[in-house]
């Protein structure tokens, strides 16, 4: 498909469907449409059907579905042991969906290698309306003194968490928001976590990568899926230790 003929969303009809995510364009990799809007009937449409948005303010709003597609097993996140040093000296307390407007913005905040970012303003709102739906969640890290340290921040799409953006303002902050995110969600019957795109640094944490195909065939049933126990609410307890052996075993 050429970007001559891209599918252009009418932003006056949140209703409307997409286009199919196999007919993506190959350059850029992964771009299924453009325009539309940040509704959330139009938001959840797009994440049931293996698309997001991502793109910056000078920009329309741009729909992908990346093939390959990054992926993160609960069971199989690795725990450096740098990162357990960290877990088990700097007595951080993690909680869930406490501070989500905050932990968005810090993943917003301008980044030591890019001061631009692709959550725009339009983008903060509509998760945050999301998130007071009950469809995107957020883990936060704190330190003893009450600093937010670290954080990830995604939607909860069935049995499969589509995760968004994480960030860290201290050593290993993002990587234990990650791994608590992890650990809660195999304790939920969650099945993968949705990183959108591989990494090196994902892979390093346990994660891999599936064909856009595969992704999509394994999307169609675990969306229509509940996890066994929907515990996103404050009072979720987690024994990190005891899962962390679990994995190991």
């Amino acid at each position: 498909m050429s970007i001559l003929n891209l599918s252009w969303l009418d932003p006056d009809d949140a209703a409307s469907g997409f286009p199919d995510p196999e007919s993506a364009l190959d350059d850029p990799e992964g771009l299924v449409a453009a325009g539309g809007d940040l509704s959330i009937t139009r938001l959840l449409h797009a994440y049931r059907h293996g698309i997001f948005p991502w793109y910056q303010d000078d920009q329309p709003i741009l729909w992908w579905s990346p093939d390959p597609r990054g992926v993160i097993y609960p069971q199989q996140f690795i725990a450096h042991k740098s990162v357990l040093r960290t877990l088990r000296k700097a007595q951080w307390q993690i909680t869930i969906d406490q501070s989500f407007r905050q932990v968005m913005t810090a993943c917003a905040a301008p980044r030591s290698y890019s001061k631009s970012t692709w959550i725009t303003a339009d983008m903060l709102t509509a998760y945050c309306q999301l998130h007071a739906l009950g469809h995107a969640h957020s883990i936060e890290v704190w330190s003893p003194d009450g600093q937010l340290v670290g954080g990830i921040y995604g939607l909860s799409i069935g049995q499969i968490f589509a995760g968004e953006s994480m960030f860290s303002r201290a050593t290993d902050g993002s990587k234990i928001a990650l791994m608590y995110l992890c650990a809660y969600l195999d304790t939920w019957n969650y099945t993968l976590v949705d990183t959108q795109l591989p990494s090196k640094h994902l892979s390093s944490l346990g994660g891999s990568s599936l064909t856009r195909k595969e992704y999509l065939d394994h999307l169609a049933i675990a969306a229509q899926q509940q996890p066994s126990v929907h515990a996103w609410d404050q009072h979720s307890t987690l024994d990190i230790h005891a899962w962390l052996s679990a994995q190991t075993s």
